[in-house]
């Protein structure tokens, strides 16, 4: 294959870092300011109803960003020096970058166990306000807050083994 321009790299690249600054940047911003604020000053049943509101408009959101990702990653991948072959291991390089792919799709099942089950039983639950027990919305608040650090935490993992990679 021959190398793309530096410019096409440059905007895969760029648009790699935008979407990876917008994704984690959103989980970092929920799980660290809006999920304490929510917690101190709105009642259980507000809290679930807030955060489904903000996760409307997150999903779309987070799934092109991922989308995004993977096709961008891809395309770098395929036109760097280190790259020697799928599931390849004999570098550090190497094993760094299957361990980050590995974390990003256990990132995109934990999403989708978010978008297609937790959300919409949080968005039943809140059809029945009045019906739902306390202890039903806590067990779906609960749900929810750990796949949002779960989320968190795989970014950050992700992150590290771009990190070690780089300097492999």
């Amino acid at each position: 294959m021959t190398t793309p321009s530096a410019w096409i790299l440059a905007i895969l690249y760029w648009l790699h870092m935008l979407a990876t600054v917008t994704w984690i940047g959103s989980l970092a911003a929920i799980n660290l300011l809006v999920l304490p604020a929510s917690t101190r000053t709105l009642k259980l049943v507000d809290q679930l109803s807030f955060l489904a509101a903000v996760q409307k408009r997150l999903e779309p959101l987070a799934w092109f960003c991922m989308g995004l990702l993977l096709v961008t990653g891809l395309f770098q991948l395929s036109t760097s020096p280190h790259y020697d072959g799928f599931l390849n291991t004999s570098t550090q390089w190497s094993l760094a970058i299957l361990v980050k792919h590995g974390l990003a799709i256990l990132m995109v099942v934990v999403s989708a166990i978010q978008t297609w089950e937790v959300l919409p039983a949080i968005h039943r639950t809140l059809m029945k306000k009045e019906k739902a027990s306390e202890g039903e919305l806590e067990k779906l608040q609960n749900k929810e807050l750990l796949i949002l650090r779960l989320n968190l935490l795989i970014s950050a993992l992700i992150l590290a083994a771009t990190a070690y990679a780089r300097v492999s």
